[in-house]
């Protein structure tokens, strides 16, 4: 490949850390599309002939039908993707191959291939994300209505829905696919053209391969085109925040499934057992996409740390942008894919979430707004009563809708029977209509309205 300017061929170790097909023969599919694509546009142009485009294009699809038939044999000796899929062509239409690389470099290539497999990935997050989405939706439906503690510091605080509690997760992943939106369509100009790093003196058409290739232009400036991986490192803080919203979810569902909470059961399909305890039956899938944000987190600073320090336009370095983010998407896909089917299969145990509600001193902020709204009591002060109540209730070993009249009248003389109205927790969810507010009325409209948008996209 490059042997005209050495006399030596390189050491075994050398080989070994240079090699990158190990990886990136992930990028065959891309590679064999840019290589068509690039061979259309070169006949086109009349910079190599059409027999010689026809024979190239021809025989790459017979290098990718062997690769998905696992029938091609990669060689470490040729390095990467690009030059193994060469070496075959070679083999396949003689002489002709050797033009297919005719005003490109393997820094447009690499360039090229990396950003389609990113922009699939992309892809397959949009899905994947859309689908869980409307899983979460299922459930808040179901139970729009449904009672159940609402948490600061994990202490009781207020009585929410579960309906509510679904769609907060909802709006998370939603804005995670707005993120995945906006970066594909960042990502989406075409690096095929640039060459090594200065463009080429062929009268290539970068215009014609960009469109073949899905992309809405080509880049606007060879050295950003070939030194450039935003695109990566974008799509990696986006699932570097999405498998933190994936955590989260999950960490509640450890808990909520355990026996001190028993607020939702989770499916045998994604529990285990343990191997000596016949009772267990372990949350085991939350707590490995809990887990796994460890390894999305470190291929997003791996890459960063990898191109900060880069003086345009490649070096060598960017070899080590592919394996985190192969690492990274396979698994925060797999965490998707895991957290949609626990989701779907969870059963919500109703009676327990609002027995849990009910507890806590829940509807105390119901009792401090009471004496604002109706005896016209200063909020400060309201909040001052209502902690004496609160006291009161915690010393009798009863909650606040428990306590006498007489208990209460005992800490302010003009509390009425009309305040028992507000202290059960049906009363104190369905006064919160506030927009984005957790009343089952706001909660059912909120459903609609993601309903119709994820529909629309």
């Amino acid at each position: 490949m490059w042997g005209g300017r050495f006399a030596s061929g390189p050491d075994a170790i050398m080989e070994a850390i240079n090699a990158s097909i190990g990886f990136d023969k992930r990028l065959a599919a891309q590679d064999i599309e840019g290589s068509r694509a690039h061979a259309a546009m070169l006949a086109a142009t009349g910079i190599v002939e059409g027999s010689d485009a026809e024979a190239i294009r021809e025989g790459l699809l017979t290098v990718l039908s062997e690769i998905e038939t696992g029938e091609f044999e990669f060689s470490a000796a040729l390095e990467d993707i690009h030059m193994n899929v060469e070496a075959r062509l070679s083999t396949l239409v003689g002489t002709s191959a050797g033009r297919l690389h005719t005003a490109r470099s393997r820094n447009d290539q690499v360039a090229l291939d990396f950003r389609m497999w990113v922009r699939d990935q992309c892809d397959a997050l949009d899905e994947a994300l859309v689908s869980l989405m409307q899983a979460l939706l299922e459930q808040a439906e179901a139970g729009a209505d449904w009672v159940m503690p609402g948490f600061t510091h994990l202490q009781t605080a207020q009585p929410v829905t579960w309906g509510h509690h679904m769609l907060a997760y909802v709006e998370m992943l939603s804005r995670d696919l707005s993120r995945c939106r906006d970066a594909r369509k960042r990502m989406n100009e075409c690096p095929l053209g640039a060459a090594a790093l200065a463009g080429t003196s062929f009268p290539i058409n970068r215009h014609m391969t960009a469109e073949a290739l899905r992309f809405d232009r080509p880049t606007a400036n060879s050295l950003d085109s070939v030194s450039d991986r935003d695109f990566a490192l974008e799509f990696l803080s986006t699932a570097s925040i999405c498998a933190m919203h994936l955590s989260r979810l999950a960490e509640e569902l450890v808990i909520w499934s355990s026996a001190q909470f028993r607020f939702v059961k989770l499916s045998d399909r994604f529990s285990t057992g343990s191997s000596i305890m016949p009772q267990k039956k372990n949350p085991d899938a939350a707590e490995l996409i809990r887990a796994k944000i460890g390894r999305i987190f470190g291929a997003n600073v791996a890459l960063m740390t990898v191109m900060k320090g880069l003086a345009l336009t490649y070096s060598k370095d960017m070899q080590e942008d592919k394996e985190q983010t192969f690492d990274a998407a396979d698994n925060l896909m797999l965490a998707l894919a895991a957290m949609d089917g626990m989701v779907r299969d969870m059963v919500p145990q109703q009676e327990n979430l609002r027995a849990a509600a009910a507890s806590g001193f829940s509807t105390a902020t119901d009792l401090a707004d009471w004496l604002v709204r109706v005896l016209g009591m200063p909020f400060r002060e309201a909040h001052h009563v209502t902690g004496s109540l609160v006291a009161m209730a915690e010393a009798e070993g009863v909650d606040l809708p428990e306590l006498t009249l007489a208990q209460m009248q005992s800490v302010n003389g003009e509390i009425t029977e009309d305040v028992y109205t507000v202290l059960t927790v049906e009363a104190s969810v369905a006064s919160r209509m506030s927009y984005g507010g957790t009343a089952p009325e706001q909660v059912r409209n909120q459903i609609a309205r993601w309903k119709d948008l994820l529909e629309v996209s």
